[in-house]
């Protein structure tokens, strides 16, 4: 049995087989993997008698629930229109400037993907960046380059 497949059966073990364990087991696997593989959303199919395209389309329409494979930081800026109006696009570009991506892109190390968020739900602190669970609240682009420095350091 392949790791992912162990996940999903332990996972399913933890949060039953109803179609409400769906979104907690996809959580899960996307904490673990850091995207939702083909594999993955076919073993949680079957371990749920779900269809793959009841999984997928899940899966999809969530935009944390990644199904391309994603670095092991991934960086989310929110682009609700108050974190626009705060400079929100300096901050992306002070990341992508430092990590050499663009949006949508992970480092080739693998170790960051910088993506945009709708709505991380911190309007009153924008701008906003969440690198995986970790919220950094009125960003600037100063800060956005030592929280970056900071995780480069972790190797």
């Amino acid at each position: 049995m392949t790791k992912v497949k162990e996940l999903v059966k332990e996972q399913a073990e933890k949060h039953g087989r109803e179609r409400t364990s769906l979104m907690p087991i996809l959580q899960a696997v996307v904490k673990s993997e850091h995207y939702l593989s083909e594999e993955a959303m076919e073993a949680i199919a079957e371990e749920l008698d779900l269809s793959t395209a009841d999984v997928f389309g899940t899966a999809s329409f969530y935009t944390f629930l990644d199904t391309v494979p994603r670095g092991e930081y991934v960086i989310r800026v929110c682009k609700t229109i108050t974190c626009h109006m705060k400079g929100k696009d300096e901050i992306i570009d002070t990341i992508s400037d430092m990590l050499k991506i663009k949006l949508g892109e992970t480092t080739t190390d693998k170790k960051f993907s910088l993506l945009q968020a709708n709505c991380i739900g911190w309007c009153h602190k924008g701008p906003v960046m969440l690198i995986n669970d970790e919220v950094y609240p009125e960003i600037t682009p100063e800060k956005a380059s030592d929280i970056i420095n900071e995780y480069l350091k972790k190797g």
